[in-house]
């Protein structure tokens, strides 16, 4: 496989389930299928002091690339509107809403919520790093930066999972290029779920607003070019995405 990349923010997260003190605070989110995406999935972010725990736990997402799990990189968002964009996002009409259209809507990636490692913008797109397949969980306890505390206290942090399965997409949508990296199919880098991250005690029955009405769209923040992206091609540079046969039950 060939390693394009994305580089995009940092973020933060904590363990601190109860908010006994000034410092702790606990965020969540019911993440909303977007961009014809079938998957769902919560997350929740706990802050003490300059710690944050996160766990992220999805299903239903594309599950496999190439003959293998397919990498699904996921991030937190902020200094924007903390909304997940609406299917109107999609401006050049090939109907999906590509990583640069949905970031006037999340901003800027904060924090990446990699499997281990870095969780810095530089590890926005390491596949190496992402989750693997249509279900897993990501569990992880980190530094917090202040990007990413900013967001959260403001209300505008936003949860991205990318990778769609691209049989899903219009013909338009299977035929276009990715916006980040042109070698890549538009799938390989757009968004799958979102969630705006609310602060509270605990998840409520019918989950947090997401933003999402289960439209097309948005996409994790500004991503640049540059960082580890691993989504990618065969030996002479040809790359092939396999159309994904998900179960019914993944």
């Amino acid at each position: 496989m060939a390693v394009p990349t994305l580089a995009l923010g940092a973020l933060a997260l904590a363990g601190a389930p109860a908010m006994a003190h000034d410092g702790e605070h606990h965020y969540q989110s019911t993440l909303g299928a977007i961009n014809g995406s079938s998957a769902s999935g919560t997350v929740t972010v706990d802050v003490n002091g300059t710690q944050a725990h996160a766990v992220l736990k999805v299903s239903g997402l594309a599950a496999t690339f190439m003959d293998a799990p397919y990498p699904h990189v996921q991030h937190i968002h902020g200094g924007a509107q903390g909304v997940c964009p609406p299917a109107s996002a999609d401006k050049d009409g090939d109907g999906v809403v590509s990583t640069t259209e949905g970031a006037p809507s999340y901003g800027g990636i904060v924090t990446t919520l990699s499997t281990s490692g870095d969780t810095s913008p530089a590890a926005g797109l390491d596949l190496k790093l992402a989750g693997q397949g249509a279900s897993y969980t990501v569990d992880r306890t980190f530094e917090v930066n202040a990007e990413t505390k900013a967001a959260l206290e403001a209300g505008t942090a936003v949860v991205v999972v990318h990778g769609l399965d691209p049989a899903t997409l219009s013909a338009a949508g299977q035929a276009a290029k990715s916006d980040l990296v042109p070698s890549l199919p538009l799938a390989a880098t757009s968004p799958a779920l979102c969630g705006t991250l609310a602060e509270g005690m605990a998840m409520p029955g019918g989950g947090v607003d997401t933003g999402v009405t289960e439209t097309q769209g948005m996409d994790a923040g500004a991503l640049a070019l540059g960082g580890g992206f691993v989504l990618a091609a065969v030996a002479g540079g040809a790359y092939v995405i396999r159309r994904n046969r998900v179960a019914s039950a993944a």
